[in-house]
């Protein structure tokens, strides 16, 4: 088995755009917008529900602070931030990471629904109305 491409990443940080002791981040090789950054923890861990809670604190500072570095650069009119947890949920590096991907006006013609994209069908719905289901647990 080979070793992981992020594990990799980790020993020569000469691509992230920034490092510390727990986790780097570099621009995604594949990116959504200008400026898709990815946050990936040093050591290995599958997926976000494997990290220990000292980590999954500190990762909310990073996203923060790649939104500052975002800001600054590319200045973004907005922000999708997710994770892909197995292989049913798009993960395709079994490495953590998280994805902050900057969003401009009129990157897409209707930006409702956000991250609901990942099922295509379900991302757009009637604006405003939410109603509970108590028989299927949804609203």
């Amino acid at each position: 088995m080979s070793e992981c491409i992020f594990c990799k990443f980790a020993k020569d940080l000469d691509s992230a755009v920034y490092h510390d002791k727990r986790f780097f981040w570099r621009r995604d090789a594949y990116p959504v917008s200008p400026g898709h950054t990815l946050i990936i923890p040093r050591q290995h861990y599958e997926t976000f529900f494997d990290l220990p809670y000292e980590l999954r604190v500190d990762l909310e500072r990073q996203i923060r602070e790649v939104k500052l570095e975002l800001d600054e650069e590319f200045k973004p009119n907005g922000y999708n931030v997710g994770f892909n947890c197995g292989e049913a949920a798009g993960q395709t590096v079994m490495h953590c990471h998280i994805h902050v991907i900057p969003r401009y006006v009129g990157d897409i013609e209707d930006p409702r629904g956000g991250v609901r994209g990942c099922i295509p069908s379900m991302r757009i719905y009637e604006s405003g109305v939410y109603k509970y289901e108590p028989e299927n647990g949804h609203f």
